[in-house]
């Protein structure tokens, strides 16, 4: 006979946090290149480097991520966003 066990609310409160709470740690790594495509748009940048779309517009202005437009979409490579977060990036005007 199979235990039933329950979740409640409470259990489910206390994992989000949890999980957010890694998912915020600091040094976090990126996923490895080979996981990862090799083009990111804006909102999957954002998401990345728990950054607002100010922070992530400054970043282009400044030259320090490297950026593509197509159309009305802006797209960042993958390696250009991991040299960012190492601190590997260089100013490009």
């Amino acid at each position: 006979m199979a235990i039933v066990e329950f979740i409640t609310k409470e259990d489910l409160e206390k994992f989000k946090l949890e999980l957010f709470a890694e998912l915020r740690r600091p040094g976090q790594k990126l996923h490895k290149q080979s996981e990862q495509k090799e083009w990111l748009k804006s909102y999957e940048v954002m998401k990345l480097l728990s950054i607002s779309p100010g922070t992530l517009q400054s970043l282009r202005n400044s030259g320090s991520l490297k950026f593509n437009k197509v159309g009305g979409l802006i797209y960042y490579k993958y390696e250009d966003v991991s040299l960012l977060v190492e601190g590997k990036n260089r100013v490009v005007r």
